[in-house]
């Protein structure tokens, strides 16, 4: 067996940057005989597969028609991948391998796309998220990749892929250090409409100009995901800023700029959009919520404290009180998402995490009477802790003033 460590790895070892994972192309092994070692076949074609103790990926070499010629299948292997500058094997030797020219391109900061790059539209986000990736050290897309992957979008390539392999490249750019250029990058190549429809409808409709300088709703979506990258490392944070106001692609024109009830329709839209990803529950709970709540934590102050009570119970805040934490992160990354607000305060949080103390001050084993049924006591703790919320507020507002 002879190995070639390959793709992103070889790449950023020429950039001078870490990498965090190493994948490898083997030869003169049938895949039989890595099983054999041990080794744990994955994907539908059993042409990848983990080491038994690294878990790092061995790769038969893809293509057919080579037989006997290391270095051709070598070569063969490097054309089939996504951008030339992933298509650069290093030998156990030390021997660089690059056909395409990926070291030429590394130098000029180009990303261009191989000959078998069509061959799955996914590596379209990948030719997102590295844009975005390295955006930082200079890189571009090479016009012919643009143009290539806009005509791909257009042609409809990306509409019947699994959701699955979708969602993953979503979620990984999520956790990049700046994934709003992701997505960005994205509509830049005419895929944003395919992925994220949502998001995509949101750029060209309007926000009042007073409590949005940027006033272009797409616009803010992504400001508000650049703000929620500063405040919280979680993807699923960052994902909530970032579809929060999702419902209002879906406000008839004649009603724009203001947005009436689109906190609710944004909540099913991301409903719909996470079931269409199978998107993770964790993720999709959150964005929903956040899209759900984000106006009344905005007002916070301005609400009945029955109403903080029910909003706080339907967020299960008394049993989770993380989950209220980041959707509160969420909110202040949309507050903050708009010129001239990036570091604007938001005592929200620590008004609510107030009113969930004071609510949490209530015991429902100290509120229960045995000449009562269950409906009497609830509404007995109800009262008890809308009456802890009220006396909250007081104090509040006392220390406000």
């Amino acid at each position: 067996m002879n190995t070639y460590l390959v793709g992103g790895a070889v790449r950023d070892r020429m950039l001078g940057q870490p990498s965090t994972e190493r994948d490898w192309l083997v030869t003169g092994i049938t895949g039989d005989a890595l099983v054999g070692l041990g080794f744990k076949p994955v994907g539908r074609d059993f042409r990848v597969f983990l080491h038994p103790q690294t878990k790092e990926e061995y790769a038969l070499p893809r293509g057919a028609g080579i037989d006997g010629n290391e270095r051709a299948l070598v070569e063969q292997d490097l054309r089939l991948r996504d951008l030339t500058i992933n298509a650069i094997a290093i030998a156990a030797d030390g021997e660089i391998i690059d056909p395409l020219f990926g070291l030429q391109d590394i130098e000029a900061r180009m990303l261009r796309h191989t000959p078998g790059f069509g061959q799955d539209p996914i590596r379209i986000l990948r030719l997102a998220r590295l844009a975005a990736r390295l955006a930082d050290s200079g890189f571009r897309i090479a016009p012919e990749t643009l143009a290539l992957s806009r005509q791909m979008a257009a042609d409809q390539a990306l509409a019947d892929f699994r959701p699955e392999r979708v969602w993953r490249e979503i979620d990984k750019a999520l956790g990049e250090p700046r994934p709003w250029l992701f997505f960005e990058q994205l509509r830049n190549l005419g895929a944003l409409n395919t992925v994220l429809p949502e998001l995509d409808r949101l750029f060209g409709v309007p926000q009042p100009e007073k409590h949005h300088p940027e006033i272009d709703t797409g616009v803010h979506s992504l400001l508000s995901l650049e703000r929620a990258c500063e405040l919280s490392s979680d993807p699923r944070v960052r994902l909530a800023a970032l579809l929060h106001d999702v419902g209002k692609g879906t406000t008839p024109r004649e009603q724009w700029p203001r947005h009436i009830g689109h906190e609710i329709r944004g909540a099913r839209l991301i409903d719909a959009l996470g079931r269409r990803l199978r998107m993770p529950k964790r993720y999709l709970e959150l964005a929903v919520f956040t899209a759900r709540f984000h106006t009344d934590f905005h007002r916070a102050w301005e609400l009945k404290s029955a109403t903080l009570l029910k909003k706080l119970t339907s967020l299960d805040a008394l049993r989770r009180p993380e989950r209220m934490e980041l959707v509160l992160l969420a909110c202040e990354a949309d507050l903050t998402g708009r010129p001239g607000y990036e570091q604007a305060p938001y005592p929200q949080a620590e008004f609510f995490r107030r009113v969930l103390h004071a609510i949490c001050e209530v015991r429902g084993e100290d509120e229960t009477r045995p000449d009562e049924d269950g409906e009497q006591t609830g509404q007995r703790i109800a009262r008890a802790r809308i009456k802890q919320i009220d006396a909250a507020r007081r104090q509040w507002t006392s220390v406000e003033r």
